[in-house]
């Protein structure tokens, strides 16, 4: 054997064994990346007091949507495209939305429905109908809680409160474990996740314990970019740079949600505050920068004091999940393939704006840098550079009519697995 021989063969073993090493999702991780965009719901006894943190004193006696109608929220998120549904079963004040053993802080003492309603139920049931996955929100911080301040007891209530959220509702797709307020307190998590594990295997873990997803850090619904699929930690809420200690059994691959209010700076509903709502604009700019960063959206749309998603909202959500769709349903066209180079052609030149690229990221993420490039005057012209492409890269560029584009793979771990590559105009 040749000295370049010899060195050939010890690259080709060093890229086998980089490949090897790639961090990879499990099947449940990458049925949630497929999902894409999921609705978030904060509501609770907090849309009852025009405020977003109650300190656990309101009366459960002010709970009553008269007109709650879980299958408006549902349905909604279905017809503008959003693929799962998560509810803040309870939020930091301790009031449960559903009647639990644990504590009379529920809608069991509540005027609706006679203290015999169940939210919890009421959303797992349309998402049921409606094919939509169903996933809760319950906040370890407990403002109501007189045992909060007894961590071994305390640790008792949460499990016994998260069992029955886990058990009694069908299958889960999310279990979202919010920081905020727990900066410095340590729970039991082995126990919490074990938990989780037991009864709904398939759920993704958000952020703390030993998460299968993590918080990508702020409340805009943005994500940084690059935004790799692979972390060691995250941070633990907005109201600290403090990051989380994850169990030893956090997995390698931890992909990102990006979640953001509808209306700005307000998760729960107050009234007289239309003017925060986001215009399709910026609802737009968001999901270039969550889903085309490779991220899953969670989009948070809440009731008011009804039970009602209100109208404004409604319709902004379905023009977002329209606007999503008239710019992405008909590519110019797309391909799908291994190797550095994929090259896309048609007939006549036409006007292109819009790049989707997709890796086959069951295989790792493995492209590290890329180009963009298209087809004029008799040769390559560079449109842009990337460097992650993971689940999905969105990338936007002026106008161009061509009839060619060309991806070139700059650098990456093995050969470049991609899923799809298309490119559209808007």
């Amino acid at each position: 054997m040749t000295e370049q021989e010899a060195k050939e063969v010890s690259e080709d073993y060093q890229m086998t064994m980089n490949e090897m090493e790639l961090a990879r999702p499990t099947k449940q991780q990458l049925e949630w990346q497929d999902m894409e965009l999921g609705m978030f719901c904060h509501f609770g006894i907090n849309t009852f007091c025009d405020q977003e943190w109650g300190e656990g004193a309101d009366s459960p006696e002010l709970f009553n949507p008269i007109c709650l109608d879980a299958s408006q929220w549902v349905r909604t998120a279905k017809a503008a495209g959003f693929k799962y549904f998560i509810l803040t079963a309870k939020h930091h004040d301790g009031f449960c939305l559903w009647p639990t053993r644990t504590t009379d802080y529920s809608v069991k003492s509540s005027p609706w429905k006679n203290g015999h309603g169940d939210v919890v139920r009421e959303c797992a049931e349309a998402c049921k109908n409606e094919g939509v996955g169903f996933g809760i929100y319950v906040s370890p911080w407990d403002r109501h809680e007189p045992c909060y301040t007894d961590k071994e007891a305390y640790d008792d209530f949460y499990a016994a409160q998260l069992t029955e959220l886990l058990t009694q509702y069908g299958p889960l797709v999310e279990v979202w474990f919010d920081g905020a307020g727990s900066e410095g307190r340590e729970y039991d998590w082995a126990r919490i996740i074990g938990l989780v594990k037991q009864h709904q295997p398939d759920a993704m873990i958000f952020n703390m314990g030993a998460p299968t997803i993590r918080w990508v850090g702020n409340e805009d619904g943005v994500a940084p970019y690059p935004c790799w699929n692979t972390a060691e930690s995250a941070r633990v809420s907005m109201f600290s740079n403090e990051s989380l200690s994850w169990l030893p059994d956090t997995p390698a691959w931890v992909p990102a949600e990006c979640d953001v209010p509808i209306r700005k700076e307000r998760w729960f509903w107050q009234p007289n505050d239309e003017n925060s709502l986001l215009s399709l604009e910026q609802l737009m700019n968001i999901y270039y920068r969550s889903v085309g960063h490779g991220c899953n959206l969670l989009l948070n749309v809440a009731p008011d004091t009804t039970g009602l998603m209100p109208e404004a909202d409604v319709s902004r959500v379905l023009e977002l999940g329209e606007e999503v769709r008239r710019r992405f349903s008909a590519p110019v066209a797309r391909t799908a393939g291994s190797g550095q180079v994929l090259e896309l052609a048609w007939e006549a030149e036409q006007v292109v704006d819009h790049a989707v690229m997709m890796e086959a990221i069951m295989h790792g993420e493995r492209v590290r840098a890329y180009v963009l490039e298209a087809w004029q005057q008799d040769q390559w012209v560079e449109l842009l550079s990337g460097s992650a492409i993971g689940h999905k890269k969105i990338d936007r560029f002026a106008p161009v009519k061509t009839s060619k584009v060309r991806l070139s793979i700059l650098s990456s771990v093995g050969e470049a697995q991609l899923r799809d590559f298309a490119v559209y105009f808007s």
